[in-house]
Order: C-alpha cells, then structure tokens, then sequence
C-alpha cells in the first residue's frame, strides 16, 4: 500500500467504513433529517426569491447582529437552512447533504442537530460581541455597518460538523485543514461571514474538550465500578 493510501486509511478510514455500513444497509432511510434540511433549504431558497416570499424568510430566517437578541435566538433555527442570496444554492444543498448525512449517520439526528446550533448560535453571538468591540480591534473587532448583513446560514453549521466530525473520528489532520482553510479565509476576504465560521469552529472545539472530559470521566468510573471501588466523582 502506497504512503498516500496508507495515511489515506487512517485518516477516513473508521469513519469511510461507518457511512458506507449505514447506506447499504439501509440507503437513503439512514438519512432522513438530512433530506428534510435538504428539501428545507432549496424551498427556502425558491420562496425567497420570489416577490411574496422575500420578506417572509426575512422574517422567519434571517438573522442580523442589529437584531434584538430574542429575536435572533427565535430565528436562528431556522437561520440554518436559508441559504445566502448572493451565493450558488447548489453549493449550500452540496455541503448539507454531505456534511449533515454524514453526521446523521456517525453521530444521530439529534446530536447532529445540536452541534449545528451550537455552531450557528456561536456565530450570531459573536457577530453582537464584534460589533460592541468595534473595527479598531482588527482580530475580534467588526465595523458597526455588519449589524446589518444578514448570518451565515448553513455555512457555520456545516463548518462546525466537519470539526466536530473529524475530531470524533481521529481525523486530526482534516480537521486542521478545515480550520486552517477558514482562518485563511478571514486573513484573504476579512469580512463577517469568515470570522462567523471561526467563531463556529471555536464553539465546537470547546464541545469536544467537553465531551473529552465527560468519556474520561466516565471511563473512571466504569474502571472503580469494575474493581468494586467507589467511583471518582470529579
């Protein structure tokens, strides 16, 4: 087996096997929620771009940093799926289909779910805490002008389970090229929507030092019960 081959296996390998057991088994039924978002998203897309449905999306999914918080936290789930008007909707569909399916499959529907709101969440709330900073904070700061640019939609939250993903999966060296791909995002195209994804990802990597710590912690306790110990309680 070649080097690229080799590091090709270890890499994707484990997580390659658990997405190709769950489609022959059971094909697109493995996938379900990540079909909903998909049907969600391009039927969001075609209402907004029609005269009657525009303000209506804007209304029920569109969030803004100049937003009152209730209101953004009201909207943000569905923020989720509606796509950006000035990008491609096939690219949106794309990276729900693969990145949601494949989270669908390796983590469940409702993990997948929580950490693409965690994601999404961190991002609205960090564009309100960049806007308060200002633009003379040239790393955090944003210009007062991007409490009017409307979130990142599905981008942040697919962002977010690809780290999350690859994190669980051990597929270290991906993950450092997602961050890596975002961070020279921000560096190239400074703009909100680039530093909304940093954002996600930071939110994430905070969840996977969280959910580290939970299977330690579970682990000494599983080993105490074992030797009929008394379990540690951290």
């Amino acid at each position: 087996m070649s080097a690229p081959a080799h590091w090709a296996r270890a890499e994707w390998g484990l997580l390659y096997a658990t997405v190709r057991r769950a489609l022959r088994a059971r094909g697109w039924r493995a996938v379900p929620m990540t079909l909903g978002a998909v049907c969600l998203t391009a039927v969001l897309q075609v209402v907004q771009n029609q005269s009657w449905g525009y303000r209506l999306v804007q209304d029920t999914g569109a969030v803004r940093a100049g937003d009152p918080l209730w209101l953004a936290l009201v909207r943000t789930p569905l923020s989720l799926f509606v796509p950006a008007l000035d990008l491609p909707v096939w690219g949106a569909l794309a990276q729900i289909l693969v990145v949601f399916g494949i989270a669908e499959i390796c983590l469940g529907w409702w993990r997948t779910l929580v950490v693409a709101y965690v994601a999404t969440l961190a991002g609205t709330l960090y564009a309100r805490a960049g806007i308060a900073l200002g633009p003379h904070r040239p790393l955090l700061g944003l210009p007062g002008a991007d409490a009017l640019v409307v979130d990142t939609g599905p981008s942040a939250a697919v962002v977010g389970l690809a780290v999350f993903l690859c994190w669980r999966y051990r597929a270290y060296a991906t993950a450092g090229i997602v961050i890596g791909a975002m961070a020279a995002e921000v560096i190239v195209k400074d703009n909100l929507a680039g530093k909304e994804h940093l954002a996600a990802i930071a939110a994430v990597l905070v969840v996977c030092c969280l959910s580290a710590a939970r299977h330690r912690c579970s682990g000494r306790e599983r080993a105490a019960a074992g030797s009929g110990l008394p379990p540690i309680h951290s």
